[in-house]
């Protein structure tokens, strides 16, 4: 899918090919071309993560109690509406969660808009980024499930209440965790994915007012797909932190 380099992954394959190379070897891949190993998913989401912490770290020295400005107006309510979810989704102390909910909404968020600029891509719209982020959503919500419960209890729900039914319950279970990851990043990579094609298609045909509506409706879907994949790790983490009363 990937057949040019934007202006990013070039400056990175001019001058840090060799880093991106090292980088690739000591996790197991190897490069196609050593030459120039990055690609475009790999530097926009580095940039994404390093525009993330600048604007933060920027934020940080403005904050105020008495005078809050628009924009930490507006991330307190994001904040208030994130924490307010999970205290809806997880049963069980959701402060604690709340930290990796927000991490997640933010980083798609960005990644999903990002694209809008011209010369960037969205490094959601690359299936590796999907996949890597429901990787992480996966392991949070089982490891977070093991703390909260202990090893034996934990693996014991894959079971069900019903003793009888454990021999057909803990396969359809842990079907049912694996598919959880391979239905995140469907998700968010197809909406993504479509969504752009479809906004590229109509700018190169149209002007004026129809790209704007379209460009309207890739925001909105933007938001919407940071929002479900947000939701449905809460959905996960909720049930596995959760203790069965009965």
């Amino acid at each position: 899918m990937e057949h040019h380099e934007i202006l990013i992954t070039r400056l990175f394959n001019d001058y840090l090919a060799g880093a991106g190379t090292a980088i690739l070897d000591a996790v197991g891949l190897h490069a196609h071309n050593a030459a120039r190993p990055w690609t475009n998913w790999m530097t926009m989401q580095i940039l994404v993560a390093i525009l993330i912490m600048l604007f933060f770290a920027v934020l940080k020295s403005r904050l105020s109690m008495d005078r809050p400005g628009k924009i930490q107006m507006t991330l307190e309510a994001i904040y208030r509406f994130i924490l307010s979810e999970s205290e809806g989704n997880v049963p069980h102390h959701a402060h604690k969660y709340a930290a990796f909910f927000g991490s997640l909404f933010i980083f798609i968020l960005v990644s999903n808009l990002i694209g809008i600029i011209p010369g960037l891509e969205s490094p959601t719209m690359f299936p590796y980024v999907p996949v890597g982020l429901a990787v992480a959503a996966f392991l949070y919500y089982n490891i977070v499930g093991v703390q909260a419960q202990g090893l034996f209890k934990y693996l014991k729900h894959l079971a069900g209440p019903i003793p009888m039914l454990a021999p057909l319950m803990v396969p359809i279970e842990i079907i049912s965790n694996l598919a959880r990851p391979l239905s995140l990043s469907i998700r968010l990579y197809a909406n993504m994915y479509a969504g752009e094609q479809v906004t590229l298609l109509f700018l190169a045909l149209t002007y004026f007012i129809m790209p704007s509506m379209f460009m309207g409706l890739h925001v909105f879907v933007a938001f919407l797909q940071a929002y479900v994949f947000m939701l449905l790790t809460m959905l996960y983490v909720g049930g596995a932190v959760a203790h069965e009363d009965h």
